[in-house]
């Protein structure tokens, strides 16, 4: 039976805690991953909150990195995050890990081993597959599973090459496994949404069918095991296909609409409405994300003055619909197209927001913000930019989205413009951090925002 070893803070970095081994390599590399959300700062400080044997020769950590704060929408950021590692350890690297390879241990523990990041290894894939058929607790961490999902063994693992926020295995073409690697206490949004919506009958989401999390140091998802489309296509690579081929958008961007209606009207239902939405407080969260976001980036300041003024308009507009859960992180990446039916996926929200503002009630009006700017990206990804192609995109999802839900996101001008340019300063910061050449997207759009009375 494996053992399972809780390595305290105060321990690890001693000479016999792991930190001795894996610190240095760690603080090299965390900082080099999608997922690590630190980017640009070193990591000051590392220290391990919990480390599980599920193999000999496979661990599971989950550490703390600390580095200096940033300004961020709505204030600073705080001095660090928990991230999940799944870590091997082997005397001789086999090819086929070569790209997964951390470093080479010099002391502690595991010296002389060299460490990888052990997802990309079909065995331990395959060990956390049958850990979630077969429920059950090892050391802090629990294994559960629907009792009425049945998955089957010995499925082929691949981890899957594209750039995201967690880590995704698929299972044999038959399921999905996300591994979370931020992780903050309490229940994972995107398994809380996901079964809610699945109690009530809305087929839009993928139900989760097994999942796992941790006891230590404060109860949190780790991962989510959930049906894999095999079929299915995101909506950004459709629209960049269309737009490739010269072809019109239109019917799948408001069927897009209609399709997500659904879902927040499943959403309404599953956790209920707050009533009118506070657009007072939320122009007020809005004005304090502009400012930290043109203190951190001086190319949004001379805009300020005009986009402050679109969540002035939102404090004085009509509240809109009721509030209630939402995605929280809507764009054309974050949905599928399986034949003629389109799924919504990745209920997290915005990963550098607490969990709390992710679960709290929010106007509906901010997804759909979120999937028009999402056009607006796909247009300018080749030239020259195509304004009309996205213009009649948002028209139709606005189109669809009224036609299911009973009300029409375009006569809620205040409140869309507000949650668009909301959406666009987000866009702005995370650029300027992770892709500066991607910064002219959402440039355009706070131009134009900042400026929009029509």
């Amino acid at each position: 039976m494996p053992k399972t070893i809780t390595v305290r803070p105060r321990t690890a970095v001693g000479p016999d805690g792991p930190l001795a081994s894996l610190g240095g390599l760690l603080r090299e590399w965390l900082p080099r991953q999608r997922w690590f959300a630190g980017k640009d700062r070193p990591v000051t400080d590392l220290s391990v909150l919990s480390v599980t044997e599920l193999v000999p020769g496979c661990l599971h950590l989950l550490v703390h990195a600390s580095h200096a704060p940033l300004p961020t929408p709505g204030g600073t950021s705080p001095p660090g995050d928990c991230y999940q590692l799944l870590l091997g350890l082997r005397e001789h690297l086999a090819p086929r890990l070569e790209r997964a390879y951390i470093g080479r241990a010099e002391h502690g523990p595991f010296a002389g081993l060299a460490v990888y990041d052990a997802l990309h290894d079909p065995r331990s894939a395959h060990l956390l597959l049958e850990r979630l058929r077969h429920p059950g607790t090892l050391g802090p961490l629990r294994f559960e599973a629907d009792p009425a999902a049945l998955v089957p063994g010995g499925l082929p693992p691949r981890l899957l090459d594209a750039e995201q926020s967690n880590s995704s295995i698929v299972y044999g073409d038959a399921y999905i496994l996300k591994v979370f690697r931020r992780i903050q206490p309490g229940v994972n949004p995107d398994l809380e949404v996901s079964a809610a919506l699945a109690a009530q009958g809305c087929t839009r989401v993928p139900a989760p069918v097994a999942w796992f999390g941790t006891s230590e140091p404060q109860p949190a998802t780790l991962g989510v095991l959930q049906p894999f489309l095999p079929d299915a296509t995101d909506g950004w690579t459709l629209a960049l296909r269309a737009l490739g081929a010269g072809d019109d958008f239109t019917a799948e961007a408001w069927e897009l609409g209609r399709a997500m209606a659904e879902v927040h009207l499943a959403l309404a239902e599953a956790f209920g409405s707050a009533g009118p939405g506070e657009n007072g407080r939320t122009a007020q969260a809005m004005g304090a994300r502009l400012d930290a976001a043109a203190h951190a980036v001086p190319g949004l300041r001379p805009y300020v003055p005009g986009l402050r003024a679109a969540f002035g308009a939102l404090a004085t507009c009509d509240t809109g619909p009721p509030a209630q859960r939402v995605h929280g992180d809507l764009h054309l990446g974050q949905v599928l197209r399986a034949g003629r039916d389109w799924f919504v996926i990745d209920f997290e929200g915005e990963p550098s927001r607490p969990l709390a503002e992710r679960q709290a009630p929010q106007s509906p009006v901010r997804d759909v913000a979120g999937m028009l700017r999402s056009f607006d990206y796909a247009a300018r990804q080749r030239r020259p930019w195509r304004p009309e192609w996205a213009r009649r995109c948002r028209e139709a999802f606005c189109a669809g989205y009224a036609a299911r839900a009973g009300w029409d996101p375009r006569k809620k001008h205040a409140l869309l413009r507000a949650h668009e340019t909301d959406r666009a300063v987000y866009e702005v910061l995370y650029e300027a951090r992770h892709r500066p050449d991607w910064l002219p997207v959402p440039m355009a759009a706070i131009k134009r925002l900042a400026v929009w009375g029509g």
